[in-house]
């Protein structure tokens, strides 16, 4: 069965929001090299619909900058959750309804393939874990406080719980550490 894995930056104080404004120091080849490994060991994209639209905005005019990664960005199957899109434009791209969302990316998990990529943690993240579905949290924890800033921007939301197992950990020599995080069933 493939796995979906959730890859997402935070920093020390749990933002994860406008990460274009602190991450781009701390990126080196290092973390150029994980990126594509987890890039190219999947076969799909799952994103909520915010990250959707950053995505779909930026990643077609970054081809020629990024190579064959901004290639697999581009030309991979695209699963956006969202009730408000009506039409995506972004290349092969799938909107799946919030209400019918668990039992069609149960369904996606089932079917042959490599693993699922999913980048940020939001509602769609938080639908995936109360729903058995995630099954590798990726925190890319980068060394550097910014204050803090919208709740929503933020890992964590009110109301949402959740436990997990450390998995394993790649420190990059910038500082950056990859927790990988399993969900633990809550008992």
């Amino acid at each position: 069965m493939r796995k979906i894995i959730n890859s997402t930056y935070v920093t020390l104080d749990g933002v994860i929001e406008n990460p274009q404004n602190w991450t781009s120091a701390y990126f080196n080849d290092e973390a150029a090299a994980y990126a594509r490994d987890l890039l190219f060991s999947s076969d799909a994209l799952l994103l909520g619909r915010r990250t959707y639209e950053g995505f779909a905005e930026a990643w077609p005019a970054m081809e020629e900058q990024t190579g064959d990664f901004g290639v697999r960005m581009n030309t991979l199957p695209h699963y956006v959750v969202s009730d408000s899109l009506e039409k995506a434009g972004w290349n092969d791209t799938t909107i799946i309804r919030r209400a019918e969302a668990a039992a069609e990316l149960a369904k996606l998990k089932e079917r042959p393939g490599q693993d699922i990529l999913q980048y940020g943690f939001g509602p769609v993240s938080r639908m995936l874990v109360e729903n058995g579905l995630l099954d590798e949290l990726r925190l890319w924890i980068h060394p550097v406080l910014v204050g803090p800033g919208d709740p929503e921007g933020l890992l964590g939301a009110t109301g949402f719980a959740a436990t997990f197992e450390l998995a394993e950990t790649e420190t990059f020599t910038t500082g950056v550490i990859i927790a990988t995080y399993r969900p633990t069933a809550t008992g």
